[in-house]
Order: C-alpha cells, then structure tokens, then sequence
C-alpha cells in the first residue's frame, strides 16, 4: 500500500536538484550519474543537449560547463510522478573510468545540481508515496542481500508484503475501536434497554496472534540479513581453528599446537546452500593458574559467543575422553541448535564413538571430521544448514529492529487492552491502549514527522541509493 506524503527534507520553498553515482566507485565498464528534481531536465539538457524522448535511450556527448567534451553515453528522462523518486529523473550512462566519471560530476555540480546525501533519492521516493517506509527500508536490505533465500525476503518487503500486513491488523484495531467508541456514544441507551456490550476479547486476541505471526517472519528476515551465528566452541587444542580455516577455506585464524592461541572471537560469514552464516572461531576454555588476564577475556567472550549463538558447534577432539567441562555443555546444550564434531579422525589414536560416554552424545547430531584432510567436512555442512533451516520455518520477511521493537509495543498495548476487558476496568481505557497499538503499527510504514527517524534510516543508505 502506498502512503502518500509532501516533500519537506529541503523546505516547501525550495527543493533541490541532486545528482550521484548510482553504481559502485571506481573503474568499470559503465558508469550510471542520476539525477533527480524539478529541475532535472533542465540541467541535464545543459550537458547533453536536446533530451530524448521519456523513456527512450538516446545517445548523446557529455559536455562540461565550458563546451569541452567529457565522454559520449546514453541518456534516459523518467518525467515525474513515473520515476523512481516520483520527480523527473534522468540517468546518464557513461564510460565507467574514475577520470570521466569525476569530470561529468564536476559538471552537474557546475550547472547548479548539489550531490545527494546517503539515501536521499529513496526518501524522495517515500516522501512522494512511491513506496511506504517498510518498503524503503526493503531497498537497503535488497542490496545488502548475500544470499538467495535474503533476497527473496527482501524482495516481498520491498513489494509491500510487511507494509499489507501491518496495515490489516491495524485496521481490524480500528474496527474493534470503532466498535467501543460507538457504545460508549450510546452507554445510557444500551443501560436503558438492558442490552450487553460485545465481548470484544476474542478479536482481540486474534489481532495479537497475527501481530506474533507478522514478528516470527520479521524475526526469521533479521537473521537472514545479519547472518545466523555459528559458534565453535570446545577446549583448547580440539582444533576449532583448523575447522574454522577449513570451512571457510582460507587461513583466517591462527593456528598452532600451544594453548590459548585463540584470544578473540574470529568472524567470517561464508554461504551455506542458499542461506548466509556468521561463523564464528572463539577461544579454548580451560579454567587454572596457568589462565592469564588476557585469556580469560577470551574465555568470556567465548562463553558469550555460546550463549548467543543461533547454532552452536562443539568441538572436541576423537583422541581423548570427553573433558568434565565437554560433558558439562553438553548437558546444557539445546540439541536443537548443536551439532558435537569429533576433529582429528585422522590420527592412528582417534577413539571409536562406542568409547565415549554415549549418554552424553545421543541426543546430538554428531559429526567425524579432520580438518586437516578435509573428510567428513561435507556431512557437517549438511548438518549445519538442516539446523539452519530448521530455524526458518515461516516465511521470513526483510525487517529491522525498529519493526520488531513496535511490534512488541503494539502486543503489549492489546495485553493490557485484553486485561482492562477481563477486569471490567472501563472502556474508555481498553479504546485508549487499542489507538496506542494502533499509532504504533502505523509508524512502520507511514510518516509520522518524525525527521530524526527518517534521516537515522536513510542515512545507513549507500550514496546514490
């Protein structure tokens, strides 16, 4: 759905005409400069000359502010409200040197255009009802996608899904508000003739089971985006590092036979099918004298890993016992979210899985891997992307904190809402907490004048985006 609303970023007055480099910096085949604003067309006829037709490819010769030529390229005019930003737009596609690119920058700024800051044509683009706000915010999401089943989720944000949704439940709140406002208008006719107030809890708690159900897919889009966490952990010298550079394929941590080598959580996203992991090498815990400060800030910091983990890997080695600290994760891992990988099964010494304690290894996926020789490295991957997948088990929509935080405010106000109505506390109240649920829903896709707000989301834009 689509909200319209003035621009105002620049005042009523006055509403600049911006440019900027709409594909990355630096040396290419083709580089494409937009330009967008009441004055678009105008400036870029003082570069190119005569435009072409709306909608058509024309070639044309670049020309700086004194006459000299820049480059020769195509130019396309998208006259508004049908643009991108619902201004006139004009895209020049050009040769994508840094040279030829700076000079036909040079000249935009030259003829009177000013560069546009981080997101301001997608903000254009909402300020003018191309799209809605959680449809703006899909735009970045789209382009940090780095995985298909990411795209995908973006990609039904920025087609209005999150926005639709949220626009129903909000709308079935003001139905039941309606419903309250109209008999407390009428509470003395309703007395008089002994007539009953609706119970309006039911309603009111199938609004809240779809605000959940819009959350478990907002939720399952975050993850998408900022990748899943998959934390190796285990004892020192059970060879986390060794697997980490072998899932990842490079030398990104260090790895050698002293304990403790390890001081930080090592970070590396790296594709899983079509999903995206941060994968995530942190340091041997051991506990005595022999733990200097500095490791055991390691340790800390790798026992937090553990804990905030979407998927947890731990690694022990298969030519010794189980440790007393093996056998205490494992007791409180969730095997739900775990996989147990017995490393160095290469070694003459490795012990079979019948000599472990296997009270302790049933309930677990469990893995024999070397990560020196690479067996058993693909059966792992395939156990980690079922726990991944098994964690997406909705639908997953882009989304940001913002959307997960109003959520949660708009849930809390029909809780409260559906207490008043349990203890018959007045409805004046209960209509009160449902148009607090109602504001906040809203603020998800429309705009509130709330510029701090705008400019905090489209500032993380890229420029030119």
């Amino acid at each position: 759905m689509v909200h319209h609303a003035a621009v105002s970023r620049t005042g009523a007055a006055q509403v600049d005409t911006i440019y900027a480099l709409a594909t990355p910096e630096g040396r290419g085949a083709v580089a494409v400069v937009r330009l967008s604003g009441p004055e678009a067309f105008e400036l870029a006829g003082q570069i190119v000359g005569d435009l072409p037709e709306a909608r058509y490819a024309g070639l044309r010769v670049f020309r700086g502010a004194t006459g000299e030529v820049i480059d020769q390229g195509i130019v396309i005019c998208f006259p508004a409200p049908h643009s991108y930003t619902g201004e006139n737009v004009v895209e020049l596609q050009g040769h994508g040197g840094r040279a030829v690119t700076r000079a036909l920058l040079d000249a935009l700024r030259a003829v009177g255009a000013r560069p546009a800051e981080r997101g301001e044509f997608t903000q254009r683009a909402f300020l003018h009802g191309q799209m809605d706000l959680a449809q703006a915010e899909a735009v970045a999401a789209l382009i940090d996608a780095d995985s298909q089943v990411a795209r995908r989720a973006a990609l039904r944000s920025l087609q209005g899904a999150l926005g639709e949704w949220v626009d129903e439940v909000a709308s079935a709140i003001q139905q039941i508000r309606a419903q309250i406002e109209a008999e407390l208008d009428f509470s003395d006719d309703l007395h008089e003739a002994g007539e009953e107030t609706d119970d309006i809890g039911p309603p009111l708690e199938s609004v809240r089971t779809r605000i959940r159900s819009i959350r478990q897919r907002t939720v399952a889009g975050t993850h998408l985006r900022h990748g899943l966490k998959v934390a190796l952990i285990g004892v020192p010298n059970a060879g986390k590092s060794s697997l980490m550079n072998a899932l990842v394929g490079s030398d990104v941590s260090i790895v050698n036979e002293l304990p403790g080598t390890t001081r930080d959580v090592m970070r590396e996203r790296i594709g899983l099918g079509e999903r995206e992991i941060e994968l995530q090498d942190t340091a041997g815990i051991r506990a005595g004298d022999e733990v200097g400060a500095v490791e055991h800030e390691g340790v800390r910091r790798a026992l937090h890993a553990m804990d905030h983990a979407d998927v947890v890997v731990l690694v022990t080695d298969a030519n010794t016992p189980l440790t007393q600290w093996e056998r205490h994760v494992l007791a409180q891992l969730d095997p739900t979210r775990s996989v147990v990988v017995r490393n160095k099964i290469d070694l003459d010494g490795a012990l079979p899985l019948s000599a472990r304690p296997t009270e302790s290894l049933t309930r677990f996926m469990v893995c024999d891997v070397s990560a020196l020789t690479g067996s058993g490295l693909d059966e792992l991957r395939e156990r980690l992307h079922e726990l991944v997948a098994e964690r997406d088990d909705v639908e997953p929509l882009a989304g940001e904190q913002r959307h997960l935080e109003a959520l949660d405010r708009a849930d809390e106000a029909l809780a409260e809402a559906v207490r008043v109505e349990r203890l018959q506390l007045g409805r004046e109240i209960t209509a009160e907490q449902l148009r607090e649920a109602q504001l906040v829903l809203l603020g998800i896709t429309r705009r509130d004048d709330n510029e701090a707000l705008l400019d905090q989301i489209f500032r993380s834009f890229c420029i030119g985006k």
